[in-house]
């Protein structure tokens, strides 16, 4: 393994410390995992895309207590358009 030499602002470097103690990685991880999700981003986007996506929609849809059917919600359109004068 290579080491590599950076310049970072202080404040930056302990949060980044923070946040890897409190995810139980080193920071070295954090970084090389960074760094290898920027030279495959369509792989990385591929496997995690799904999962991140249901995560952020969970709870924003509000279901009717009643389900009705799309045949049933369809029915009562056309009834109204066609019948109801």
């Amino acid at each position: 393994m290579n080491k590599l030499t950076l310049s970072i602002n202080q404040s930056v470097i302990d949060e980044a410390k923070e946040y890897a103690k409190s995810n139980g990685k080193s920071l070295s991880k954090i970084v090389e995992e960074y760094l290898k999700s920027l030279s495959k981003p369509e792989k990385s986007e591929k496997r995690k895309s799904p999962h991140k996506l249901v995560m952020e929609l969970k709870g924003s849809v509000k279901m009717p207590k009643e389900l009705i059917s799309y045949k049933e919600i369809l029915q009562d359109a056309l009834v109204e358009k066609y019948l109801k004068k």
